[in-house]
């Protein structure tokens, strides 16, 4: 049987005992374990017991874009042969995926067999909380532990601002760490360093968010090439174009993905309900299980908002991601789309009976 102790190499970049039972079948085969660190056009760059190897994935391109070979794969590599091929990829435990920009009811793979999702948010702009709610409901979903690292922190003119502003963000991350740091001062980079040093962290976040200049902070040398954000609004161009996977010195493995100008949910309702759990958990006290918290009598959410303990904001935002992802999984779901189409009709309806009656008061 394959072990950790066999293949020491592997260890820096997540090899454990449970991936090595996971390949048993293939030592048998003579394949060899391989971690993907980089996907380029049907070819990737695997790190193995022999070093990084070129191999083809061929035989692992279904028609399926979930399935396709991903950064942060554990992958069977043939032993040799030019080229090499990746036979197959072990079943992953996590995978953080949003919709693709298409037209077709798609979903994209970011990263694969991720502890930590670290959303990176530039305090050199103006934040945009419904943004950050839409990565860590992504990041949710995956599976995976979300962080949010607001970065560029000596940006900021004094430790007041930078206290609300904080609070700000965990007000709209409920139980996410949120961290503050600085790349180019060294602010902050201990407590991270200590985040990403256990597991397989990908860093997310928008060009501009300087997750390139943090992901050379936390490597301590400049690997990934690092350029200006606009004086005008903070946006970066996309200095990171591939999704690569780096081995942390102080332990640990990163992804550095390029920066996402969208951000489309992909059947994600579990993560938007954790990123909302104060409005699940008034949710449950609603009159009616299927309460919409728009009209509906004896609805605790919007009596939360009456009483200024809800922000509205908040619940705008909720309905907002909610109504997405319903729609997303609706282009793959024949019920689903029936059910929607049913209830516009029935709104329509009431919209219809609600003017009828109001031009009947009016003659």
């Amino acid at each position: 049987m394959t072990s950790t102790s066999v293949f020491p190499a592997l260890a820096p970049y997540g090899w454990d005992s449970a991936w090595a039972d996971a390949f048993t079948p293939y030592d048998a085969q003579g394949l060899l374990p391989g971690r993907v660190v980089r996907v380029d056009r049907g070819q990737c760059d695997v790190v193995t017991a022999d070093g990084v190897v070129r191999a083809d994935t061929a035989f692992v391109t279904p028609h399926d874009p979930m399935r396709v070979v991903c950064t942060g794969d554990w992958v069977a590599v043939e032993p040799a042969g030019s080229p090499r091929y990746v036979r197959t990829y072990l079943p992953r435990r996590t995978a953080f995926v949003r919709s693709t920009s298409s037209k077709r009811s798609e979903g994209q793979i970011l990263a694969a067999n991720v502890d930590h999702a670290i959303v990176a948010v530039s305090l050199a702009v103006e934040l945009d909380l419904g943004r950050i709610e839409r990565f860590l409901a992504l990041a949710w979903e995956s599976g995976a532990q979300p962080v949010v690292v607001l970065t560029k922190a000596d940006l900021v003119p004094d430790a007041v601002t930078l206290a609300y502003l904080v609070q700000d963000v965990e007000t709209a991350a409920p139980g996410v760490p949120v961290l503050t740091a600085s790349a180019t001062q060294g602010e902050g980079l201990d407590v991270l360093s200590a985040v990403v040093g256990g597991g397989t962290s990908v860093l997310l976040g928008q060009s501009g968010a300087g997750k390139s200049t943090l992901a050379n902070a936390l490597l301590g040398e400049d690997v990934m090439e690092v350029q200006a954000a606009r004086d005008v609004d903070g946006k970066g161009r996309h200095t990171t174009t591939t999704r690569n996977l780096l081995a942390l010195p102080g332990g640990g493995v990163l992804i550095d993905t390029p920066g996402l100008r969208g951000v489309g949910l992909w059947d994600a309702e579990v993560g938007v309900g954790q990123v909302f759990s104060e409005i699940e958990e008034l949710s449950a006290r609603c009159r009616f299980h299927d309460c919409a918290h728009e009209s509906e009598p004896g609805c605790a959410v919007r009596s939360a908002v009456d009483a200024g303990e809800l922000p509205v904001r908040r619940l705008e935002s909720y309905r907002k991601l909610m109504r997405e992802n319903q729609w997303i999984v609706a282009k793959t779901d024949a019920r689903l789309r029936a059910e929607i189409k049913k209830d516009w009709k029935r709104k329509g309806a009431e919209g219809r009976a609600a003017m009828e009656a109001k031009r009947g008061r009016w003659q």
